[in-house]
């Protein structure tokens, strides 16, 4: 393999409306999909893959060595300076303004009822939230009213808005992940993750939207709608957290709860201003998570500061029985997070890599590199190799696991999915289990390349996406669209934090000429999310922050 920049932008037709439709017939038709596969699997690099000679030994799931089972330490110090610009109200104003009555949970709750109304009532509607059942949410309201009446709220979330998005189970709703035919019950059970949350007093105000299954970077969903960005609603939001990026950054709740796979959380945090972050692989339950990708899926916090993701961090992080994966980590801890005097923090930048990007987003990215460079952190030149056989055994395990994951409905359901996601899945018919194999072969090396970078440096940075959020076209809707040199720039940067198992924060840097938002991405080592965390709340200090076009203020 080699040692070099091997990332390279791709030129691909563009597909919607009609003639996806039939490109989609096409590829499913066993007389004449041999050659449209084909040509597919060699511009995916799926061929290249296959005729790499690798004596590794696979490595099928990035269970990462813990450091230390020492006590951690969640809890946060006292606020300080505020973010610059524009803010919408954080998890500790909603606790400030409860305590000192100035509002309430139940008015509250009926604010961001009407407000989730009025979002879905616009032309064009935001689709961020695609379930909401006012009764639950009332009912919790009361009960969070009452706590405070009596002295006894169940901490700093207790009445504040979050929404969860609609790939993890929530009593009373059914989890459909982005699809028509899925969730035709209620779940039974709360994911762990909102169990947490629910205990800690959260407001769960309902069910986010989604790209659909996941499967895709967009966030159009054929059977939900186009969740649609708060800082222009003719762009798209990211995915495939693409509802819970869209609630946070319109101001219906200052934290939601998302899914990363391939960037799932980060993606749409850059694209629509936020602060995003995966954990280490199995620093957060995946229990009540639709099984998509078992040895990449993350669950995290996106929010609109990096306290209020440290905050829903702190909460949902550590062991949990029902996800055994999770037992063997060391404690979580958000130590460090408000020293804005960053001596002594490394930061590495393999140039070729981060400057793959528009020239929008080089810019902010830099801006921001030398404004945490003037907080004392040192910048260091760094070479990660083989980056383009990690992209491709990326697309190969992540596809193959949903395969496999979605394989009892193939029969009854294959035409039930949109188009986009057809065509991805009748590429993946494709894949064998050596390429399974050959992609997890290229998941050991590309441990061991970061693990050794990160020798040298404390976090990797880059930008988040290589563009910032695309337009939606019009042909797009409502069908979707197959766009297949668009993606691969959004997804540059974000898939090796799944494949490797590493730790990956998108902070706000800025925003492009035309006002969209620009996200830095950080990795980190292995459990340090809180050096990540301290990064982005170093950041806050230095960049100015926008209103959205579409804003929803609660109080």
């Amino acid at each position: 393999m080699t040692t070099t920049y091997d990332l390279k932008s791709v030129k691909l037709p563009r597909l919607a409306g009609s003639g996806l439709r039939v490109f989609v017939g096409l590829l499913e038709n066993p007389l004449t999909r041999g050659p449209l596969v084909a040509k597919l699997l060699k511009d995916g690099g799926i061929i290249a893959l296959r005729e790499l000679q690798i004596d590794d030994p696979p490595t099928f799931a990035p269970f990462l060595a813990a450091a230390s089972f020492a006590p951690g330490n969640l809890t946060l110090p006292p606020r300080g300076e505020k973010q610059k610009g524009f803010a919408f109200a954080t998890v500790e104003d909603y606790a400030e303004a409860y305590r000192c009555n100035a509002t309430n949970p139940e008015q509250i709750a009926e604010r961001v009822l009407q407000a989730i109304d009025e979002s879905n009532a616009r032309s064009p509607a935001l689709r961020a939230i695609i379930a909401c059942q006012r009764d639950d949410v009332l009912a919790q309201a009361r009960a969070s009213a009452r706590r405070f009446r009596e002295g006894k709220p169940l901490g700093i979330f207790d009445g504040v808005p979050v929404a969860i998005k609609d790939e993890v189970d929530m009593v009373p709703y059914p989890t459909t992940v982005g699809t028509r035919f899925l969730g035709s019950a209620p779940a039974r059970e709360d994911s762990t993750v909102v169990a947490r949350m629910r205990a800690a007093g959260a407001l769960l105000i309902g069910k986010a939207n989604m790209h659909e299954i996941g499967i895709g970077v967009t966030g159009l969903n054929p059977h939900h709608g186009a969740a649609r960005n708060p800082y222009n609603v003719n762009h798209y939001t990211g995915g495939s957290s693409s509802g819970p990026a869209a609630a946070v950054a319109a101001g219906l709740c200052p934290v939601a709860i998302g899914a990363d796979g391939g960037g799932s959380i980060r993606i749409p945090s850059a694209f629509c201003g936020l602060v995003g972050i995966k954990a280490t692989y199995t620093r957060v339950s995946e229990f009540g998570a639709a099984p998509l990708t078992w040895s990449m899926g993350h669950l995290g916090p996106l929010a609109w500061t990096a306290r209020d993701a440290a905050l829903a961090y702190a909460v949902l992080a550590g062991p949990d029985p029902k996800d055994p994966n999770t037992l063997r980590q060391p404690a979580p801890t958000l130590e460090g997070f408000d020293h804005l005097d960053l001596s002594g923090v490394t930061l590495g930048v393999f140039t070729p890599w981060f400057e793959h990007a528009s020239p929008a987003m080089v810019e902010k990215c830099k801006e921001l590199l030398k404004g945490l460079e003037g907080m004392g952190a040192r910048v260091r030149e760094i070479e990660i190799p083989e980056l383009e056989p990690a992209r491709v055994a990326h697309v190969v395990t992540i596809v193959s696991e949903m395969m496999a994951a979605l394989q009892r409905y193939a029969a009854e359901h294959s035409k039930d999915y949109g188009l986009d996601v057809r065509a991805n899945l009748a590429l993946a018919r494709e894949f064998t289990s050596r390429d399974y194999i050959q992609a997890q072969r290229v998941r050991t090396r590309t441990i061991a390349h970061f693990n050794r970078a990160l020798e040298q440096v404390d976090a990797i940075v880059t930008p988040t996406t290589g563009c910032t959020a695309p337009p939606i076209p019009p042909d797009a809707l409502p069908d979707g669209e197959s766009d297949l040199t668009t993606l691969t720039e959004v997804m540059r940067f974000a898939t090796l934090g799944n494949l490797t198992g590493l730790p990956a924060i998108s902070i706000p840097a800025g925003y492009d000429p035309q006002g969209l938002p620009v996200g830095l991405q950080a990795i980190g080592r292995a459990w340090q999310e809180h050096l990540l965390l301290r990064l982005a709340n170093a950041a806050e200090q230095l960049v100015e922050r926008r209103a959205p076009q579409v804003k929803y203020n609660l109080f």
